[in-house]
């Protein structure tokens, strides 16, 4: 049985958590292998609507086990307060599992993002100010704490005081803030700890014990393709990799065991912060997108910016993430356009560009090369089959299959759990 990776192709927010949540009946673990409370997945069951922002979207189905992986970078208030406001709507959370070797988002962390952001200003980078870059950082430079300290007070206490030595110079000396009291922290972090512990396993031994043993095990990214911080558009980016090697990374699995590779997109293109956006709308569609398709970050309640469907960036994600399907999101929010345009290619300084340029000088001047598709205004939102979709519709998918490189299996035609067409299926 297969291992998959299920990932944003674009630049997040294109309806993971529904895909994920359409698989949750067909496997055994869904694991998170990246990010943090910056992502946000919104999923539909019956008339019941959750907003998850670090919690795997398997929690939401009965007999899954779901995983926070290494990768991951834990805010334990918000994963307490997530798990306390699922278990009084009558969700199991009983079965999650942590990896001792994630690392805590603490408190100075969201302190020294703040901060940072506002010191910026202009040139800053839309960060959720929520910690998760500069936990990242901390991580990187070795001075991070990580899920399993919570349960050494002494180090806890040492790793704390060391990165504070710095971190309080900084906030100090260059913005001007008053310094962090390490005992403060330190005491804060503590009190998760009896909370958190039943939850906490080696999850690496797990997973890959898992898939041996014939589990089928889902590896959800938390963000799109496009924000990944070594593929993505730099540095409007995120602080990890949801590409599909980051899965590897982030969950401790080898590459030979994932079998199959998920790409989701959006039937159009939004993003939400700074940074290039070549089919970007600021007209009558543009707010018509925004507005059918609640474009609205689940996480940071920022309106996203909306756009055409741009093919330069699927065809990207295809390439490096070796996607072998792709899940398409919110095709029904097309309908009732006379005439849809899809970005074919880019125009930079007059010359016609078929792939995403590597130079940021280019992407940021990049002009997007549109055709044309006939639309629909047939409601779809209760086809079943490929077959019940109008025609135009039918045609606007295969075209952007065609143009992006892998096979479209599943289209969702609506935000229920049960509006999605499945082509082929993604469980062998």
């Amino acid at each position: 049985m297969p291992a998959l990776v299920l990932l944003g192709a674009q630049w997040g927010d294109e309806g993971k958590g529904k895909a994920t949540d359409l698989l949750g009946g067909s496997v055994d673990y869904v694991v998170r292998y990246q990010g943090g409370n910056n992502a946000g997945h919104t999923v539909v069951v019956g008339d019941q609507k959750y907003a998850l922002h670090l919690l795997p979207s398997g929690i939401l189905s009965p007999g899954c086990t779901p995983v926070i992986g290494n990768g991951v970078v834990v805010d334990p208030a918000v994963l307490l307060s997530e798990l306390s406001g699922l278990n009084e709507r009558g969700v199991d959370t009983s079965k999650l599992v942590i990896s001792g070797n994630a690392h805590l988002i603490t408190p100075y962390n969201i302190t020294v993002d703040k901060v940072t952001e506002r010191f910026l200003g202009k040139r800053k980078i839309g960060t959720t100010g929520r910690g998760i870059g500069p936990t990242y950082a901390d991580k990187i430079n070795r001075t991070g704490i990580r899920v399993q300290d919570l349960f050494d007070e002494s180090i806890l206490h040492q790793k704390v005081e060391a990165a504070l030595d710095f971190k309080n110079q900084v906030l100090a000396k260059l913005y001007n803030h008053r310094a962090v009291v390490a005992e403060q922290v330190v005491e804060e972090m503590l009190g998760y700890a009896d909370q958190i512990r039943g939850y906490v396993a080696d999850t690496t031994l797990l997973l890959n014990n898992a898939i041996d043993d014939g589990k089928v095990v889902l590896f959800e990214g938390g963000q799109g393709t496009l924000l990944d911080v070594d593929h993505g558009t730099y540095p409007f980016v995120t602080s990890s990799n949801p590409t599909a090697g980051g899965a590897c990374t982030g969950a401790g699995v080898g590459p030979t065991k994932i079998s199959r590779v998920i790409g989701i997109l959006k039937a159009y293109t939004t993003r939400v912060g700074a940074g290039p956006f070549p089919t970007e709308l600021f007209d009558a569609d543009g707010e018509a997108l925004r507005t059918i398709g609640g474009e609205r970050g689940v996480t940071t309640g920022r309106d996203r910016r909306c756009g055409w469907f741009d093919a330069v960036i699927a065809r990207y994600a295809t390439r490096v993430n070796g996607l072998t399907d792709f899940f398409l999101t919110k095709l029904d929010v097309l309908t009732g356009w006379e005439q849809i345009p899809v970005c074919v290619a880019y125009e930079i300084d007059g010359k016609r560009v078929e792939e995403l340029p590597y130079s940021q000088t280019d992407f940021h001047h990049a002009k997007p090369i549109y055709e044309t598709l006939p639309g629909w205004s047939e409601d779809i939102t209760k086809a079943k089959t490929f077959a019940e979709l109008p025609k135009n519709a039918q045609a606007y998918v295969k075209a952007l299959e065609e143009m992006s490189g892998a096979p479209i299996s599943a289209i969702g035609v609506g935000p229920g759990r049960d509006e999605t067409i499945q082509i082929n299926s993604f469980v062998d």
